[in-house]
């Protein structure tokens, strides 16, 4: 078998074998890919094969997350699948595989694995049931005396009779799925709650997991676009002369984002970008400072805002308080940083177009792909390649990578294939970020320490304005719920409580990133408060323990985390601990950090994580998950910002937006609450805590507040 880097094959989605890349279709490329002539599927999400094989069809997409092993999982436990013959597959754009909740082919929020419970069981729970019938039909015996194990059928009469999956796949493609079917008791699970290995491990070691990048076809091109640096700046003229003489550019052209550079290799076409001279219309934003947009932001938030949440009267609570205290905590734009930069392949023909690319919006993508090519949505195919991260940036609301792709094939001109690039520095630069947010947060307590007021008024961008989701989130609200979340359910039993919000308008594009309003929200609460616990004098455990005794999820995960990382015990010279919980994506989750200062370093140690996230499926992959959310909200607690300044952007790669590196990446330990409450998600919720654990642990090292990211010992107050 080929190489990711090499000519890799293609077989169409739920025809075939396993996917594992991707090429156009051609007699050799079937007569290789197919399964044997009989098949059995009996629903839209398994196939069975007369060589064994179980084939899941899998209707999220793989960005690290490991649904290409928790969807199987479900569907081989009711089964009864050899998890051996199990494989995968990348599902087709079609409403079958609609998201249960969303309405769409879509992965995010956190969704794919409690989205998919019923679903995938369901489906494993069919298919056994007429392979039972089947083998009961040959044996002319009653189906209720039969049983499953690892692929096969056994007769229930004493005779120990057994018939294999692929021995029944012909007569039970004969039969009529049945209308109801019986879920097993969890007792019984022999799949799900285990640490399984992942499916996905090996093609990824060995080179044939295909991400958009590695996609070619016969004859592509490859391009990419010089954009505007100033969002909102267009053309005003452009000179192609240099970079029409280098070799291998096969053809210049102006398209909506700005000016594509089409050529044989990836190599030559970015050198005669270099050489366009283009003239900008910078337009209004070329004046843009972020150091000014916090200063309004600042302002804004001295002034009440669209109410979101009010209990009590918390301004008298507050003028009555024995003690108080306010703060602002500040967050900045965020890039979402996927280790794989957008790219896109089209291949554009006179009455059809096929799309490869790491896709999570499919739905959406596959529509906006088919206006761009002006052809019926049933003309288009999109195929879902690995993503090599996601992280919300390739769910984007107006497709923006894929149809400047399409733009760019419609320039060639049908026939064209071509393979749309952004180098890192585009991919960062190109806008669609997780917004700037201020949080102003005031709250008093009484002479017994007990908090008896909070008020928190946020400024920041709506992300859901102008996207599918917005009829939904919005429901004709004055703010955006994606903006407050984390605050508008604070657990604390504090008896006088407003929150509220302004919504502002700034000219960057901006979208969910990995916890969405999690991401800032969380810093801003769970820093406060740990201000309110110091000016109790109290121990920040014990003050959250207190004010969560009716809340016993949360408190579970907070005493875990806690008796875990060794709470009380003391701690070398120079290092603090801090703690957070936080409930997101229908988990729960705490967080104890272990901080080092030396000579104004910063160090983090240790993270311990506890997570309730209901009924889980894979072990392994919820401590994976938790370990990379801790790394990503720590690396954006210690080191991340975009700034604007005359409207550019200061960052342009890893150098001015740095990842935690491995050296850098604190001990984690992950602990997980038995639960049989209802599934919660995983890939988001571990990043919230990070930050405010990292900055209260700080704050016991130090005395010194954090109360802007990233965390700069210097603004410490």
């Amino acid at each position: 078998m080929s190489t990711r880097r090499e000519f890799l094959k293609f077989s169409v989605a739920a025809s075939g074998g396993l996917l594992i890349g991707f090429h156009s279709l051609g007699a050799s490329t079937l007569a290789l890919a197919q399964e044997p002539a009989n098949v059995f599927m009996p629903n839209a999400f398994v196939r069975i094969g007369t060589d064994e094989r179980v084939t899941v069809i899998v209707n999220h997409s793989e960005m690290g997350q490991g649904v290409y092993t928790s969807l199987p999982m479900l569907l081989a436990e009711e089964l009864d699948a050899d998890w051996s013959k199990v494989g995968f597959e990348s599902a087709p754009v079609d409403p079958k595989y609609n998201h249960p909740a969303f309405g769409m082919q879509i992965t995010g929020g956190s969704s794919s694995v409690w989205s998919g419970l019923e679903q995938f069981r369901q489906a494993g729970a069919a298919a056994r049931a007429l392979l039972v019938a089947a083998a009961a039909r040959r044996w002319n015996t009653d189906p209720a005396s039969c049983r499953t194990e690892s692929g096969a059928v056994f007769n229930g009469d004493g005779s120990n009779r057994k018939l294999t999956y692929g021995q029944l796949v012909v007569e039970a493609t004969k039969l009529t799925p049945p209308g109801q079917v019986q879920l097993k008791d969890p007792k019984t699970f022999k799949l799900i709650g285990k640490p399984m290995k992942r499916l996905d491990t090996a093609v990824k070691l060995d080179g044939k997991a295909v991400f958009g990048l590695d996609v070619k076809l016969p004859g592509m091109l490859t391009a990419v676009v010089a954009r505007p640096q100033i969002f909102g700046a267009k053309v005003k003229s452009f000179d192609d002369s240099r970079a029409r003489s280098l070799p291998g550019v096969i053809k210049i052209a102006q398209v909506p984002s700005g000016i594509a550079v089409i050529a044989d290799t990836f190599w030559q076409a970015k050198v005669a970008r270099d050489a366009l001279r283009v003239e900008w219309d910078e337009g209004a934003m070329r004046g843009f400072s972020t150091a000014q947009m916090m200063q309004s932001f600042r302002e804004r938030a001295k002034t009440p805002g669209v109410s979101v949440r009010k209990e009590g009267d918390a301004p008298a609570a507050l003028a009555n308080a024995a003690k108080k205290i306010e703060a602002v905590y500040e967050v900045p734009y965020l890039s979402h940083l996927m280790m794989e930069p957008l790219n896109c392949v089209v291949d554009l023909r006179q009455d059809s177009c096929e799309v490869w690319t790491g896709s999570q919006f499919q739905t959406v993508d596959r529509a906006n792909a088919a206006k761009t090519a002006r052809l019926p949505e049933d003309k288009v195919q999109l195929h879902t390649t690995y993503l090599g991260g996601g992280f919300g940036r390739r769910a984007n609301p107006q497709s923006d990578f894929v149809v400047e792709a399409v733009h760019v094939a419609t320039a060639i001109g049908a026939p064209a294939k071509v393979k749309v690039v952004w180098t890192r520095e585009d991919d960062m630069q190109g806008g669609w970020y997780r917004p700037a947010f201020l949080h102003a947060i005031e709250g008093g307590i009484d002479a017994t320490g007990n908090p008896v007021s909070w008020r928190s008024r946020s400024v920041g961008q709506s992300i859901m304005a102008g996207t599918p989701f917005e009829g939904m989130m919005l429901k004709g609200k004055e703010y955006d719920p994606a903006s407050v979340e984390g605050v508008d359910d604070l657990p604390y039993s504090i008896p006088n409580m407003t929150v509220e919000s302004h919504r502002v308008d700034v000219n960057v594009p901006v979208q969910w990133l990995r916890s969405v309003g999690h991401s800032h929200t969380a810093f801003a609460v769970e820093c406060f408060i740990d201000e309110l616990a110091a000016l109790a004098q109290k121990d920040p455990y014990q003050f959250r323990r207190e004010l969560l005794l009716k809340q016993p999820r949360y408190l579970g995960v907070l005493d875990l985390a806690a008796h875990k990382a060794g709470w009380g015990n003391p701690l070398p010279k120079g290092v603090g601990r801090g703690i957070a919980v936080h409930f997101a994506f229908g988990s729960y989750l705490a967080h104890v950090a272990e901080v080092s200062v030396t000579d104004g370093k910063i160090k983090v140690l240790r993270m311990v994580c506890a997570v309730d996230c209901g009924q889980y499926v894979n072990p392994g992959i919820i401590s994976a998950q938790i370990e990379g959310g801790a790394i990503f909200g720590a690396s954006a607690a210690l080191f991340q910002e975009l700034t604007f300044e005359g409207g550019h952007l200061q960052q342009t790669n890893f150098h001015t937006f740095p990842v935690m590196r491995m050296n850098e990446c604190p001990e984690i330990e992950t602990y997980i609450v038995e639960s049989n409450e209802k599934s919660g998600g995983i890939g988001e919720p571990g990043v919230p805590c990070a930050a405010p654990a990292i900055a209260n642990a700080l704050f016991a090292v130090t005395g010194k507040r954090i109360r802007r990211l990233p965390i700069r010992l210097t603004e410490a107050v």
